[in-house]
């Protein structure tokens, strides 16, 4: 080989690892900018979790409030038949 070919394989190597410093830029901000987006998603992640816990501890108030309106509805259903039966009993008496 002579020199003219080894000083166009250096070239050549020059440009490549020109490329392949542009190549690892572009990944690095890439990278960069994926890892601000995971960040984002993180954040929205804590963000429905709690908005999720919040509704959870709504929704067991909701159950337990309307099963006390269940039972006092119950209690006025019962006292309603009550007073239903004394009132025919008492036109029939």
């Amino acid at each position: 080989m002579d020199l003219q070919e080894y000083d166009e394989i250096i070239r050549h190597l020059v440009r490549i690892a020109t490329y392949q410093d542009t190549i690892n830029e572009r990944l690095t901000a890439s990278i960069e900018r994926l890892t601000a987006s995971i960040e984002r998603i993180d954040y929205s992640i804590e963000r429905l979790t709690a908005s999720i816990e919040r509704i959870d501890r709504s929704i067991e108030r909701i159950d337990r409030t309307l099963a006390h309106v269940e039972i006092t509805q119950a209690r006025i259903e019962t006292l309603l038949a009550r007073m239903l039966r004394t009132d025919t009993n008492g036109r029939n008496a």
